[in-house]
C-alpha cells in the first residue's frame, strides 16, 4: 500500500530553476527537497514565540529597565556595560575552572 500521495505545485520558472539546482547540489530528489523545506517551516513555526510570550518578555524588559533606572545604572556608557559583562563572564569562567579541577576533568 502506498504511503505517499502525489501533489502538483506551480512555481515561477526562476524558482523552479533554483529548486532544481538545490536538489542537484544536495543530491536530493525534488520531493526530498520540498519535504525538507516543509519540515524546516514546521520547525520554525514551533520555535516562534507566541504573541503572549512576546508581550510578557516586553514587560520583563520594561521592569528591568525601571530597576536599572532606580539603581542609577541607566547612565552607564556602552563601554562600561561591556566591561561589566566581561567581568561577569570572567567570574563565571573562573568558577567553572575551579569546579572542573575539583572533579578531576
Amino acid at each position: 500500500m502506498r504511503t505517499t500521495k502525489s501533489v502538483t505545485i506551480s512555481l515561477p520558472p526562476e524558482q523552479l530553476k533554483i529548486a532544481e539546482r538545490l536538489a542537484k547540489k544536495q543530491s536530493r530528489t525534488m520531493s526530498e527537497l520540498f519535504r525538507e523545506g516543509l519540515r524546516r517551516l514546521e520547525q520554525e513555526e514551533q520555535w516562534r514565540p507566541s504573541q503572549a510570550a512576546l508581550s510578557q518578555f516586553g514587560e520583563i524588559v520594561r521592569l528591568i529597565c525601571q530597576d536599572a533606572k532606580r539603581a542609577g545604572m541607566d547612565k552607564m556608557t556602552p563601554a562600561e556595560i561591556n566591561a561589566e559583562i566581561e567581568a561577569a563572564r570572567k567570574q563565571i569562567r573562573a568558577k567553572t575552572k575551579k569546579t572542573s579541577k575539583r572533579s578531576g576533568t
